[in-house]
């Protein structure tokens, strides 16, 4: 089991995640066939695959803005429980944990998820698709970037 989860763009907040089982490809990016869907100028429509290969995950750079693993650029690179990754230089951030049953970041996102948050967003782009467990479906506004957020009332 694999678990994304998007971090504030100023932060070390958890802001959204995704948790996939057995999915042998994950694929992130701005275009809504991926598995993740992240609207930001700098993330390429196809921006990067995280396969499961070999009893391993390996992360595999296809966007143009590339790809950064501490500030380094990448085109492969096996993956790690808790690293982190960016979507180009200044793109979205994503945390990567491959043991989500006892992952701190599923702990944050629950006290978030208790917590007293603004109402949701009425309108809900046709294209969003979150694949996590909150609803309804709401938006946020960086100044990076547009993601599809669900908040739990």
């Amino acid at each position: 089991m694999i678990t994304l989860t998007l971090l504030h763009p100023t932060k070390t907040t958890p802001v959204q995640s995704w948790t996939f089982k057995t999915t042998a490809t994950i694929r992130i990016g701005r275009s809504t066939d991926n598995e993740v869907v992240l609207y930001s100028a700098v993330v390429s429509r196809h921006h990067l695959e995280i396969r499961h290969e070999n009893n391993h995950w390996e992360i595999v750079n296809l966007g143009t803005n590339g790809t950064y693993i501490e500030e380094k650029l990448i085109e492969q690179k096996q993956v790690t429980d808790g690293m982190t990754i960016r979507l180009a230089s200044s793109g979205p951030t994503i945390k990567i944990c491959l043991s989500s049953e006892d992952s701190p970041i599923k702990g944050q996102l629950a006290r978030m998820n208790q917590s007293n948050l603004p109402p949701p967003v009425q309108k809900r782009h046709p294209s969003a698709r979150c694949n996590h467990n909150f609803s309804p479906c709401c938006f946020v506004f960086s100044p990076n970037f547009l993601l599809a957020m669900d908040v739990n009332y």
